[in-house]
């Protein structure tokens, strides 16, 4: 069974690039261009999540500490995107699991999805 990947980005090239690579990694992926779809995600959850800092409307961030502090959601690992380079320390503050720059390297993302789900 392909484990499956949420995508949450408001730049659809970037959806567009995360999906197919992912796909072609054998991961099953959903994508999605605003960030409430996340934020009130149901079962059956996803075993990861790509999530952008800066959605329209939605602060990448507030979603992230949101679904870490639900029971149902806590464990699932989130990934946090942004062009903001010092956004670093700000995903950590919110309780991602990771960090990744963009641009971003393929093989570094495929690096650290693999970590998360294996």
């Amino acid at each position: 069974m392909k484990k499956r990947i949420m995508v949450a980005d408001d730049d659809s090239a970037i959806v567009d690039v995360l999906q197919i690579v992912l796909e072609d990694a054998g991961f099953a992926v959903e994508t999605y261009a605003q960030g409430q779809s996340v934020k009130n995600m149901q079962e059956p959850f996803p075993d990861l999540v790509l999530l952008d800092i800066l959605l329209a409307g939605m602060d990448g961030r507030v979603i992230c500490r949101h679904l870490k502090n639900q029971t149902a959601t806590q464990r699932i690992p989130i990934i946090l995107l942004s062009a903001h380079t010092d956004a670093q320390q700000t995903a950590t503050d919110a309780g991602a699991d990771a960090f990744l720059p963009k641009p971003f390297d393929i093989d570094e993302l495929l690096d650290l999805v693999e970590k998360y789900l294996s």
